[in-house]
């Protein structure tokens, strides 16, 4: 049976919020903030771990939340980038991440249901947003040692089965692994996913969205964006995408082409332009929706959004432009055998 979620897609193209760390600067918090009561006497400065934010300062986490709601946002994704015990490690707040991530989706959820009361009959939904860590399983952190691993791959899979029962418990409507860099650490939370699915005995959609890295239009563990798909084609995902690192403008190409060979739904959120010398984000959101839009236009969106620098504005100015445009069809399924290294190979079946 097609849930309302799954349904939204057949429908239109749907739009995802922003970016959350842009907006949390804006609020000028201080070391107390991301510390609360809970947390008053840990050891290590806490300044910075936004994730924290959904146990200390909820009432801003769901404020942001409710702000992408207000500029037309479907989809907001949980402040849970960093919410495995591996990414908190560096805060000795590891043993949190139950309760971080649940909180997370408490702020979503209670902001979806604000928003969909203002307005009835509205859907909104919310994402388990599931980061690529802070470490990575295909390369070194040790140039004098290439052989060398920070983590191994069960340790990987672990931490992601901890965050994603969490996320799961809160109730959220899919999951998300995003911004990855190193297939092999987005293949473990896969791995980790279908695990726990079977664990539960319940399945949500699983969404996965890359970031290329620069203008060679690889990921940072080497591969092109086909090659990226055909390696986690097999978890057969809801939908695959791409965001952050690059501009609309430069990401240009690369949707291209994951909209031609993608059998799933296609999502793009990519930064505000790219950093200026002083690491901020300097396109309007005029111009960025008018990148998207053009997007929209070829027919390669399901789901379009922001990342870094993004804003409810860019959200707004986003879901007006694409509004008009109907959303990516979706293409017959192949049976051709797709390969793949740093390339894509793809052994076709010989006509008759």
């Amino acid at each position: 049976m097609t849930t309302p979620f799954e349904q939204l897609f057949k429908e239109r193209i749907v739009i995802i919020d922003g970016a959350m760390g842009s907006l949390i600067q804006t609020y000028g918090l201080e070391e107390k903030d991301f510390r609360g009561e809970r947390f008053k006497a840990h050891p290590k400065d806490l300044k910075g771990n936004n994730d924290l934010l959904s146990l200390t300062r909820p009432d801003i986490i769901e404020e942001i939340h409710a702000r992408y709601f207000a500029a037309g946002a479907d989809l907001v994704e949980t402040n849970t980038f960093s919410g495995t015990s591996i990414a908190q490690a560096d805060y000795e707040l590891g043993h949190v991440i139950t309760d971080l991530n649940l909180a997370a989706v408490q702020c979503a959820r209670r902001a979806a249901n604000a928003a969909e009361a203002k307005t009835p009959g509205r859907k909104c939904f919310v994402a388990g947003a599931i980061g690529p860590l802070n470490r990575t399983l295909s390369m070194s952190p040790d140039v004098n040692r290439p052989d060398y691993r920070a983590v191994t791959w069960n340790q990987v899979v672990s931490a992601y089965e901890e965050q994603i029962r969490a996320l799961l418990q809160g109730g959220v409507d899919a999951l998300l692994v995003e911004t990855i860099f190193d297939t092999l650490n987005s293949k473990a939370a896969l791995f980790a996913i279908e695990g726990v699915f079977e664990e539960l005995g319940r399945r949500v959609p699983v969404m996965i969205s890359v970031t290329i890295t620069d203008a060679s239009g690889r990921t940072l563990s080497g591969q092109t964006i086909t090659a990226f798909y055909d390696s986690v084609r097999h978890a057969k995902p809801f939908s695959v995408g791409i965001n952050c690192a690059l501009g609309g403008a430069e990401m240009r190409p690369y949707i291209q082409e994951l909209a031609r060979v993608a059998e799933c739904y296609v999502s793009c959120y990519p930064n505000a332009g790219l950093p200026n010398a002083f690491g901020g984000y300097d396109e309007t959101p005029e111009e960025m929706s008018a990148v998207l839009t053009d997007f929209a236009r070829q027919g390669w969106l399901n789901l379009v959004g922001g990342c870094c620098g993004s804003t409810p504005e860019h959200i707004a100015a986003i879901a007006k432009g694409v509004k008009p445009y109907a959303p990516r069809k979706l293409p017959s399924t192949t049976h051709d055998m797709r390969l793949s290294g740093l390339e894509s190979l793809v052994v076709a079946e010989r006509a008759s």
